[in-house]
């Protein structure tokens, strides 16, 4: 059994599997870059290794750092979690070198499986049905646009390496090819280190379903049944649960059976997930399906494996790699219930789903009933930095059937308090209570249709009046010389008045937007333990909605004189509005200036001082939590000057090019 484990990994999955490694007894090495100096799975481990800078291309992805750190630490092993090496067969290859134990699949089946070119060509060795498209070597601009062509439009771009929806893009015209192909391309090449594609006809209205399946080196290969990972935005898995629901028996047959001889053509060893689409959105036995590729290591959606089958997935691996046999024989695993996971980001469904960087003031994983599942990688006072992705946390709700699953799931989120970054937790009520979710009438098409329903953040009067009277009964409001408040004591924002109290007006900062509110002081009872409170009403309220019958709500102090409100899952901060110099459009409003909409690095940029460019056309991409970010020309004009070269990191606001 290995000894002492290396996790080549960060954030949530390496807490993940340091818990299971201390169960088995097995000492855990962390690695951590400079924006994770303090993070938690640094703090969980028993030993932790710096590795470098921040930038991921620093730090987690140079495998000679990951090799030297477990030699410096003695690690006989080293588990690459899921994303960064995970799915690069350097890194097994470096490990067999230095003689350390790599937990996942070989190098040799790696290189089959984990592309998307090569494993479409071994399932159709192997007769598995695949979709439509070209997988080959050339990857010149020319060559690749009379592929499409053949293959007719619209067509998928997809990365041959990686997963999570990196390097893909849905292309529905010819004239699109090219800007869409250069981003995939460059996006591709930033995630994975590789920039090759491949492209497939569009499947029409199709459920993504997966299939989890185990090998060892004694030639054992079993499935732990289907995960459906159909909800997506932007070809990222958003919410997964299983089993499927409405799969037949005989398509789960047919698709497990695929899966399993996917992986024993090969000798693979270890976790993997056999990807299929299921055209027409139903699961039907005689629905079409294909496979579109594997993804050779552990999955970000794991947990709802292990819930339905009661495993440990993460020992599994563990014990496979120490060389021992599956721990179960495939007549023996059995499923039981329904589990669902969403999970949670740190973006703004408001804004676009900008990822959203800084100081997480309250993250309350107590609120969450006992047998919740959460799997994290962050406390209350951490940071969210842009270099990673956004994902700070997974919930996972595991019941008799599914519509208690999804119910319970939704109620634990209506009022989970996460506060000083935006997170996109009303986004997943909202989908958990989508009509055709409950109904499990889906395909992956089904959020983007509905966007603007789903992406709903409004939070009710009445709760944010309640939020408000509270901010003022906390005394939070103090006068400062940023306030509007008068600084005598008669005009302090407390109980005393002489006479019949008269509502009192006062603005207040809710997320983002001045509002107007009059505050009033009222008698309490001759009981009660505060002898006035006061009631606080909103005024010229755009983003109130009407209460709902059965809203919960939660309503916390924040420790930045601020209260912070949940409802529905859906969060809006309360405080007292501040002024800044920097607040300051320096643009008049002529938005001559091109600014970083987020902190991050300047990908690229299309153009050069002294260039003249139209109102809308493309400046320059800033990349952050793995998201391109596309900024357009505000005006039409004259390239006066470039501020930021490609591959600067800059910071929220900063001026990248300047337009006369």
């Amino acid at each position: 059994m290995i000894k002492k484990l290396l996790i080549a990994n960060r954030g949530e999955i390496a807490c993940r599997i340091i818990r299971t490694a201390r169960r088995m007894n097995i000492a855990t090495v962390a690695v951590y870059a400079d924006a994770d100096a303090k993070a938690l799975h640094v703090a969980s481990a028993d030993e932790a290794v710096h590795i470098g800078a921040s930038a991921a291309t620093e730090s987690y992805l140079v495998i000679d750092k990951i090799i030297a750190a477990a030699k410096a630490t003695g690690a006989d092993a080293i588990h690459p979690g899921y994303g960064f090496l995970s799915e690069n067969a350097d890194l097994p290859e470096a490990c067999a070198k230095a003689g350390i134990a790599f937990v996942g699949p070989s190098a040799a089946a790696m290189r089959a499986l984990g592309g998307k070119a090569a494993a479409k060509e071994i399932a159709i060795k192997a007769g598995v049905p695949v979709v439509p498209g070209y997988q080959g070597p050339k990857q010149d601009a020319k060559a690749l646009a009379v592929e499409a062509k053949k293959i007719g439009y619209p067509v998928m771009i997809k990365a041959v390496a990686g997963g999570g929806g990196r390097g893909m893009r849905l292309v529905e015209k010819e004239a699109d090819l090219a800007e869409l192909l250069d981003s995939a391309k460059r996006e591709a090449q930033s995630a994975f280190g590789n920039p090759d594609v491949l492209i497939e006809k569009v499947v029409v209205a199709p459920r993504h379903i997966e299939v989890q399946v185990f090998g060892d080196r004694h030639g054992n290969a079993v499935h732990l049944f289907e995960r459906d990972c159909t909800l997506q935005r932007r070809n990222q898995k958003v919410i997964e649960e299983a089993p499927a629901p409405g799969m037949s028996d005989a398509l789960r047959q047919k698709m497990c059976d695929a899966a399993v001889k996917l992986a024993k053509s090969v000798g693979y060893e270890g976790a993997g997930t056999v990807e299929f689409l299921v055209e027409g959105g139903s699961l039907a036995a005689d629905a079409p399906w294909y496979f579109i590729e594997m993804n050779t290591r552990l999955q970000v959606e794991h947990p709802v494996t292990e819930e339905i089958t009661g495993l440990d997935l993460v020992e599994w691996q563990l014990r496979v790699a120490s060389g021992e046999k599956l721990p179960l024989a495939q007549k023996d695993i059995k499923m039981s219930g329904h589990a669902i996971e969403v999970r949670l980001c740190a973006e703004d469904p408001a804004k676009g789903f900008m990822p959203s960087v800084g100081k997480i003031t309250l993250f309350d994983a107590s609120r969450l009933k006992p047998d919740t599942r959460l799997e994290t990688g962050v406390r209350q006072g951490d940071s969210v930095s842009p270099y990673y992705d956004s994902m700070i946390a997974k919930v996972i709700e595991h019941a008799a059937d599914r519509p208690s699953a999804l119910r319970h799931l939704a109620r634990e989120l209506d009022t989970f308090p996460i506060a000083g970054v935006r997170t996109n937790t009303g986004f997943l009520v909202n989908l958990l209570r989508h009509e055709g979710v409950m109904a499990g009438r889906m395909d992956t098409g089904l959020i983007a249709r509905d966007m603007d329903s789903i992406s709903d953040q409004r939070i009710s009067r009445a709760t944010l009046e309640k939020a408000a009277a509270r901010l003022v009964r906390h005394g939070s409001i103090v006068t400062s010389k940023s306030s509007t408040l008068p600084s005598d004591p008669w005009s302090t924002p407390d109980a005393f008045v002489l006479g019949e109290s008269k509502p009192r007006s006062m603005r207040f900062d809710i997320s983002g937007e001045t509002k107007p509110v009059a505050v009033r002081w009222n008698a309490g009872t001759s009981d009660s333990d505060e002898p006035y409170y006061p009631d606080a009403a909103i005024g010229d309220l755009a983003i109130a909605a009407d209460t709902l019958p059965g809203d919960r709500h939660a309503i916390e102090l924040i420790d930045n004189g601020a209260v912070a409100v949940f409802e529905r899952g859906r969060q809006v901060v309360i405080s007292r509005p501040t002024y800044d110099a920097s607040d300051i459009d320096d643009d008049n409003g002529h938005g001559g200036n091109v600014r970083a909409p987020i902190n991050g690095r300047v990908a690229k940029v299309f153009v050069a001082a002294g260039d003249t460019v139209e109102k809308g056309d493309r400046i320059a991409v800033v990349e952050a939590m793995k998201m391109e970010h596309v900024l357009h020309a505000g005006i039409s004009g004259k390239i006066e000057k470039v501020s930021s070269a490609e591959g600067a990191q800059v910071t929220q606001g900063t001026v990248l090019v300047t337009i006369a």
